[in-house]
């Protein structure tokens, strides 16, 4: 009650040095406006607390002049409160003192609501005031930690646009608008003072998305009806800037504030290894909550778009488990934008992740199998040793790992180091024999007249309808299998799009994966048919067999001094050594990729007999594979077949099955000798095609060809990406 009569007094601080009627200076200075002479207002009333003090008035007089036990020091002379307290105490005025009487004050203004008017209520601890609920409600500001704040220099009546007299007026429920404070700042700034003003822009933008969030609903347009509006999560009084010492503790109090409202949530993460560090160590480096759910654009954590972005933070601190997380099919789905493969929370959870050697984490191995069995229904014991976070840098822990990784680089340089370089050599020989004109004509004006107009067909028409579909199927493969291994990737993404999602990409990848397995048995069956139709004519290094001998290497040799200009171009049978590459290329990577990904689309039967550590090498050697033929297919291949000079811009002998007899004379040479030497050439000769095929034969490869360019640019782009 007595810092209630120091609240009337304080209004004595600017009253003239005359002496009024204690009524008058009550009336002048505004003491009536929190407090009732009778009645009991914001205050006590005033006659009943001066009663309470009858006998005390020296010592209340001095302390009220010191500004002890009220707000603000009172700035009135002793007659000035003596007349208040004699006014009060006995409603009489007492005599006037010596000297020549003043005139009377005039009636001083209404009193400004400043910050110093504010704080002489606000400022005292455990001020409070009954609330909606008639329950006390804390309104104490600790003035030394508000002036350490950002809003330091704002008016209380800024935010509290509706508090305009004293007492305060009962106009509804308060609502204390933070966005449209912010907001209006923003928008009332002079453009040339943005710069000035950098960390306001922050703010609107974090309005913005807040805006979006689960917290802005339902009343995004009336903050006082929202799940939580600004001031919920942000104490308004204490809000501190960046680095400081009162951010660093506001942040340690972040689980504290998230659990008001999520207090099974916090409970839960109380007794994580988070929540320790936090809340039992005070570690500023340890994960809250608004590292992980986001501080603003907050959305609920059933959506996946939600799971994908808090996988996503986990990576802000574990950076390294993250890099390794995303090398799986796990994080590679995650990366794509899909959550319903296995993320961080999945495994570790998500409000009670601990240390992986605590017998309670639930990827301890005791607990492991029954985390996996979580989507792997079937999983078994073998699902125990696949490493989730394997590095292919740490031989020591993963040995396995990083023998793949080391020969898979191996085999890419080696490969491609070879062929590119005979690529190239080739290329600058054929061109420089165009330019000297020691290419040979493909209109041979000498041949007999029955050859004259013939072709020499090289493959049969279920050969060429076998190419296309393996090639169709190679294609796709490369599209759905190289947009999840660099998911990271923008095309990536739009590609996974066009097909819907990564389930119905990988649906579609199996089916291609099918028809390519099928189209390779079905040649084997055919080829085994018919060397047991007629064992006596085969021959394992027969001129038709694909099979490599020396002379290949031999011929290798020879090309290799062709390309430096040493010796003649050599001449070939029916198969050169690179289309023997091209043929067993295929057989590698039958069992390489084709065996990988059959224990990757089935892991639970491979776990079944398998150790987990097999998933970690089965996709890199899936992937780098795949990386590895879909380049050696559209650099090497399309070159040897298409894009050398003599042969630039297409071959169609895969389209048509045949090639002019010239072109085949020059290129097989010695096989043209052969057919000629038994008599077997014209058991080989057709027509040449009619001009509608050949044209859609032209228009055929020349779509594939792009197809094939297209990919490769997106598969570089995804390489060069990643390195």
């Amino acid at each position: 009650m007595r810092g209630w009569i120091l609240g009337s007094l304080v209004m004595l601080a600017a009253s003239a040095a005359a002496a009024q009627s204690g009524e008058a200076l009550l009336e002048a200075k505004g003491c009536l406006a929190c407090h009732g002479v009778d009645q009991k207002k914001m205050g006590p009333a005033l006659r009943d607390a001066a009663a309470k003090y009858k006998g005390a008035e020296a010592k209340l007089i001095a302390a009220l002049r010191a500004g002890k036990g009220h707000p603000m020091a009172v700035d009135a002379t002793e007659a000035e409160l003596n007349s208040v307290l004699s006014y009060l105490q006995t409603g009489k005025k007492p005599a006037a003192p010596s000297g020549k009487p003043k005139p009377a004050a005039a009636a001083a203004p209404a009193m400004p609501l400043d910050n110093a008017t504010c704080m002489g209520c606000h400022g005292n601890e455990g001020f409070s005031m009954p609330g909606p609920d008639n329950k006390p409600r804390p309104l104490h500001v600790v003035k030394e930690k508000f002036e350490l704040s950002v809003h330091a220099r704002r008016q209380c009546v800024e935010c509290h646009q509706d508090i305009t007299a004293i007492p305060h007026q009962k106009t509804g429920p308060i609502k204390v608008g933070c966005v449209d404070c912010h907001q209006r700042l923003w928008q009332a700034m002079e453009p040339g003072k943005w710069q000035e003003r950098e960390r306001l822009g922050v703010v609107v933008e974090q309005i913005d998305r807040y805006l979006k969030s689960v917290h802005a609903r339902p009343r995004r347009d009336d903050q006082s009806r929202t799940n939580a509006t600004c001031y919920n999560c942000h104490d308004a009084h204490y809000i501190y800037p960046l680095g400081s010492t009162g951010r660093a503790d506001w942040r340690l109090n972040i689980p504290l504030v998230c659990g008001k409202c999520h207090e099974k949530q916090r409970e839960i993460y109380t007794g994580s290894v988070h929540g320790n560090e936090v809340l039992k160590k005070g570690n500023p480096a340890a994960a809250v909550c608004s590292d992980c759910h986001t501080t603003h654009d907050i959305q609920s954590p059933a959506q996946g778009s939600t799971k994908v972005a808090i996988t996503q933070n986990c990576g802000n601190c574990h950076i390294e488990s993250y890099r390794t997380y995303t090398q799986t099919y796990h994080g590679q789905v995650h990366r794509l934008g899909y959550a319903y493969t296995a993320k961080c929370a999945d495994c570790h959870s998500a409000h009670n992740a601990q240390r992986v050697s605590d017998p309670a984490s639930r990827v301890h191995p005791n607990n492991r199998l029954a985390t996996c069995q979580q989507c792997h229904k079937n999983a078994t014991a073998g699902f125990l040793t696949f490493a989730p976070h394997a590095t292919t840098h740490d031989f020591e822990r993963y040995p396995h790992v990083w023998v793949a990784a080391k020969f898979m680089i191996a085999l890419l340089i080696g490969v491609f180091l070879f062929f590119w370089t005979h690529t190239a050599l080739w290329f600058y020989r054929e061109y420089q024999d165009r330019k000297t004109g020691k290419t040979r004509p493909h209109v041979q004006v000498d041949e007999p007249s029955e050859l004259r107009g013939k072709q020499y067909q090289r493959f049969a028409p279920l050969w060429r309808l076998a190419h296309l579909i393996f090639a169709i199927s190679v294609m796709t493969l490369v599209l759905t299998g190289m947009a999840v291994f660099f998911a990271e990737t923008a095309w990536a993404k739009f590609v996974v799009g066009v097909f819907g999602s990564p389930k119905v990409a990988a649906l579609v990848h199996r089916v291609a994966a099918g028809i390519m397995l099928g189209i390779f048995f079905i040649h084997l069956v055919v080829l085994a048919a018919r060397i047991g139709a007629n064992p006596a004519r085969f021959r394992i290094f027969g001129p038709t067999s694909l099979v490599p001998n020396w002379q290949d290497a031999k011929d290798i040799v020879a090309m290799f001094q062709w390309f430096l200009g040493r010796r003649p171009r050599p001449q070939f049978e029916r198969w050169t050594y690179w289309e023997k590459f091209d043929y067993w290329a295929v057989f590698w990577g039958m069992a390489i990729i084709g065996g990988s990904g059959f224990m990757l689309a089935f892991p639970e039967a491979t776990a079944s007999f398998l150790p987990g550590w097999v998933f970690n090498v089965a996709t890199i050697v899936h992937g780098e594979e795949a990386v590895l033929a879909a380049v050696f297919l559209f650099t090497v291949h399309f070159f040897n077949n298409h894009f050398r000079p003599d042969k630039f811009p297409l071959d169609t002998v895969m389209f048509t099955g045949a090639v002019p007899l010239e072109e085949f004379r020059r290129e097989h040479k010695l096989e043209y000798e052969r057919l000629v030497r038994t008599g077997e050439l014209k058991k080989y000769l057709v027509d040449a095609p009619s001009r509608p095929f050949s044209i859609g034969s032209r228009i055929l490869g020349f779509a594939l060809l792009g197809i094939g360019l297209t990919l490769l640019v997106l598969v570089l782009a995804g390489f060069i990406g990643r390195t």
